[in-house]
């Protein structure tokens, strides 16, 4: 096999996983039966109070409404209901959804069929969960002048235990983290365990908008300072599967998908419980945090921040720890993460996602221009000698043995390794594949524009200019390496760009404008050293 064919086979097989995640996450076993399932028993070296053990009651499919607070900052527009004090709708002002350009993305929402909230409450009997209704002054509440911040506050209170719950959020300017403060009073004559929980309950399907041909995660994820980033699927909540870390005095619980995370970041230092519920088609992760005992005549107030927002590297980084983790990246984490740091600096320079986009693979390509020239030398003196290897299988026949034989002796003779090349080719598939989930992953290029008709680097390709351009660069490849000798792998050769034009229709316009750039340089530099090799011709001066 070739190197040409070689890295054409890495990469639809690679294309062909992402298919096969996408399919498998669309086509997920649903739960047997709708009865809550609960995961995350207290582990034993954080021995929290005996009432822990019990969930906060599931969610439901449909969510009662009442009193609602409409809050509009510079950067989003929520709405808190009284049923619950739930935040039930969230709108992040500056984006747009990604099947209509005309709406501005909403992140949380309690209408049917695809709910998705931010619940509070209080574990223990006579105690306001997400089910309780407060009492809610309704309205409109917006950022006055110059102000820095806009509060709503909610209230519950049991007249037959005398407890008092006091229920506030705040939410600042330029800024997707709300503060969510729980003042708990103790005005009854007996101690009560003192246990919030903060959940994130969303259905089960991808995002608006997903395609299938670009498979991202959708779903719960913990993070803990011992076992790091641990995402949680679906399935495997409904099936009773879900393995993350149940018991910390750090860390955070999030719900992840594309370009967006919402994730409750609790204080560290404060013992708490991870668990994940799954009812009527509802999957919740939360975390209850054990602050122990309240005794009469008593107070204490909790805050813990509530992110809801994109997944910009620098919002995420200043959030909380770990929380960058969320922009998943994968086993190539490592190496993206570098790629993503250039690829924002060279974006400062030139004010454009897409000609950065260009600039690094430029960049890239002049980096691993020795190790793709040693693949290209391979496949230039292959090509050189493909005539005479025809000549050899006229001559030999059907006979295998003595074909093979005297290839060998041919390679031998010329001083070529037919393998030589693919070493330095597969060195170079990592810095790719990490650069696709780099240009995947970026919501700074959510709504971009380019140059014309691309205004939106996220998007596909409207007019598909940049995929025809990509499947003609793609010919032009197989068409400057050697030729198979079997007619039916040179009919594969010349299928596979068709195929790869097709599916590279619905990739983002960033994605495609990444691999058009990487063809264009492989074509030149393809073509140099062809004519060094094959041409005994002299290379121009350029590495492009």
């Amino acid at each position: 096999m070739d190197n040409q064919r070689l890295i054409l086979f890495i990469v639809f097989s690679f294309s062909l996983l992402l298919l096969w995640e996408a399919w498998q996450d669309k086509h997920a076993p649903a739960p047997l039966a709708t009865a809550p399932t609960t995961q995350g028993t207290p582990s034993a070296s954080v021995p929290p109070p005996a009432q822990t053990s019990v969930a906060p009651p599931p969610a439901q499919a449909s969510f009662a409404k009442g009193a609602r607070a409409l809050v509009e900052t510079d950067v989003l527009r929520a709405t808190i209901d009284a049923h619950g004090g739930d935040l039930r709708e969230m709108q992040l002002l500056p984006y747009r959804e990604t099947d209509d350009k005309t709406r501005v993305f909403t992140l949380f929402e309690d209408t049917q069929p695809q709910p998705y909230t931010a619940q509070s409450g209080l574990v223990g009997s006579g105690l306001p969960t997400h089910r309780s209704v407060f009492q809610l002054n309704p309205g409109t509440y917006r950022l006055a002048g110059g102000a820095n911040q806009v509060t709503v506050p909610l209230v519950w209170v049991d007249p037959a235990t005398g407890v008092r719950v006091e229920k506030t959020y705040v939410f600042k300017r330029g800024s997707y983290q709300v503060e969510v403060t729980t003042r708990v009073i103790n005005g009854g004559t007996r101690p009560i365990e003192l246990t919030p929980y903060f959940q994130l309950t969303r259905h089960g399907e991808a995002p608006r908008g997903s395609s299938f041909f670009l498979y991202t995660y959708t779903g719960p994820a913990f993070y803990t300072d011992a076992k790091k980033f641990q995402k949680v699927a679906f399935k495997d909540i409904a099936a009773g599967k879900a393995e993350f870390e149940k018991s910390a005095d750090n860390g955070w619980v999030g719900m992840v998908q594309h370009h967006f995370v919402s994730a409750w970041l609790p204080q560290n230092g404060v013992k708490r419980e991870y668990y994940t519920l799954t009812h009527d088609g509802l999957y919740s992760a939360g975390v209850k945090l054990i602050e122990g005992p309240l005794l009469p005549g008593q107070q204490k107030t909790v805050s813990v921040s509530l992110f809801a927002g994109p997944q910009e590297q620098a919002l995420l980084e200043n959030a909380a720890p770990g929380l960058d983790l969320s922009r998943d990246y994968g086993w190539l984490t490592p190496l993206a993460f570098p790629i993503f740091w250039a690829l924002e600096k060279i974006e400062r320079i030139v004010g454009n996602w897409g000609w950065a986009i260009i600039i690094l693979t430029i960049l890239i390509k002049f980096a691993l221009y020795p190790l793709s020239a040693a693949g290209y030398k391979s496949m230039a003196k292959m090509k050189k000698l493909t005539p005479r290897l025809q000549q050899l299988k006229d001559n030999y026949g059907d006979d295998r043995a003595k074909l093979h034989q005297a290839m060998a002796e041919m390679y031998k003779t010329e001083k070529i390794n037919p393998l030589g090349g693919c070493l330095p080719i597969l060195i170079q598939i990592p810095v790719f594949i990490a650069l696709y989930w780099v240009l995947l992953a970026a919501v700074e290029m959510r709504g971009a524009p380019w140059i014309g008709w691309i205004t939106d680097l996220t998007a596909p390709d409207p007019w598909f200019i940049l995929p025809i351009i990509m499947g003609i660069t793609s010919v032009l490849q197989v068409k400057l390496n050697p030729q198979p000798m079997d007619p039916m792998q040179a009919k594969i050769m010349m299928i596979m760009p068709v195929a790869f034009t097709v599916m590279f229709v619905f990739f983002p316009a960033g994605l495609v404008l990444y691999w058009v750039v990487n063809n264009i340089l492989s074509i030149a530099q393809q073509w140099m050293i062809n004519k060094q090799v094959v041409d005994g011709g002299k290379p121009a001066a350029s590495k492009a």
